[in-house]
């Protein structure tokens, strides 16, 4: 049996990463490379990297990477890092652009040393170019809040309410820098190696944001098409709009995930719930959004699921298959059976060797 720990720690095996990043973004993509087999040196100036003093956050980013300290600001720290990239594949940095030049690690000073080396550099809203990109945000200050807000998606998460919602997770770090710099990182290894050649690639994780947004501006859209007006977010397409597609309270407070997207989940929804007279009320079978039978499809399931608490409709919906989920507290998650290895430091990070 494969051992899902070790069972992709060969895939980047040999590949040789020098870690400028801190805190969130950078620490979190060279995570990722280590649980690939990547070697990351993460060199941190003298004074550590600020995310040492939440603990268990630094660990769960940084174990088994080798650490070293520098002074970034002495010649002789700059030349310790020089030393190291001489035979790197990558480096990866979060500086604000120029910072490298200002430090002797440019690009075309480390080509020099190195012409095969990839450059990852993780802005917050990337840097400014004379031919495409004229703005005047490149040099400006920001964290995963400024660049959600910026790139519209903070705006996407709204209450049922309308209330403007503040998510602690950190969407612009994670998925905005560490996946995108990721991709970004491989692909221009990989031309490297074909190559010869190495690149400085800068990654804009508010750039990247705005791209996540494909579907709200898809389904956008797609509802002002019918109902003559572009929605607000929490009643798009996907946004609570649909009755196959939303939350629902239970009696006791909590929520139940509806995601019977397709017509065969809503009917088997329907089914479970014994409601047999909801069955063609989808937008599948020409009941839109905003109709009164729509309208009406979720006033009756929303009364059905207030009936209950979650404990009822999990153990309901337990032995179904029609996309009906509780939605599960960080604790509950944790304790779940699809979650008891994650917290593992030598867990897969959600792929599998088949």
């Amino acid at each position: 049996m494969v051992n899902q720990a070790d069972a992709m720690k060969d895939c980047l095996q040999g590949l040789r990463v020098v870690d400028l990043t801190r805190n969130l973004p950078g620490p979190f993509a060279t995570r990722l490379l280590a649980d690939l087999g990547a070697d990351i040196i993460k060199i941190e100036p003298l004074n550590g990297d600020p995310a040492r003093a939440f603990g268990e956050l630094f660990t769960a980013l940084n174990h088994g990477k080798e650490t070293q300290k520098v002074d970034f600001r002495d010649p002789a720290g700059i030349e310790a890092i020089k030393a190291h990239l001489k035979d790197s594949d990558v480096m990866l940095d979060s500086f604000r652009p120029g910072v490298l030049e200002g430090m002797g690690l440019d690009a075309k000073t480390l080509h020099a040393i190195n012409p095969k080396l990839v450059i990852v550099s993780i802005t917050g809203y990337g840097v400014a170019d004379s031919d495409v990109i004229t703005h005047d945000w490149a040099d400006k200050a920001g964290h995963d809040i400024n660049f959600m807000a910026m790139s519209g998606v903070l705006d996407q998460l709204k209450t049922a309410n309308g209330d403007q919602a503040v998510p602690n997770i950190q969407f612009a770090d994670l998925a905005g820098g560490s996946d995108t710099a990721v991709i970004a990182l491989l692909a221009a290894v990989f031309s490297a190696q074909r190559t010869g050649k190495g690149r400085h690639v800068a990654v804009s994780m508010t750039h990247s944001l705005y791209q996540h947004l494909v579907m709200p501006k898809a389904t956008g859209k797609l509802v002002a098409s019918f109902s003559g007006k572009k929605p607000k977010p929490q009643h798009d397409f996907l946004g609570g709009l649909l009755p196959c597609y939303r939350l629902y309270k239970t009696a006791d407070g909590r929520h139940i995930a509806v995601g019977s997207l397709e017509l065969k989940f809503w009917q088997g929804l329907c089914e479970v719930l014994e409601l047999p007279e909801l069955k063609t009320k989808h937008w599948q079978m020409g009941v839109m959004p905003n109709t009164k039978d729509s309208q009406e499809a979720a006033q009756v399931i929303a009364d059905n699921f207030a009936s209950h608490d979650l404990a009822h409709w999990q153990q309901v919906f337990e032995s179904t298959d029609v996309c009906v989920t509780p939605v599960l507290t960080l604790d509950e998650a944790k304790a779940h059976p699809l979650f008891a290895h994650q917290d593992d430091y030598n867990s897969t990070p959600g792929w599998q060797l088949l």
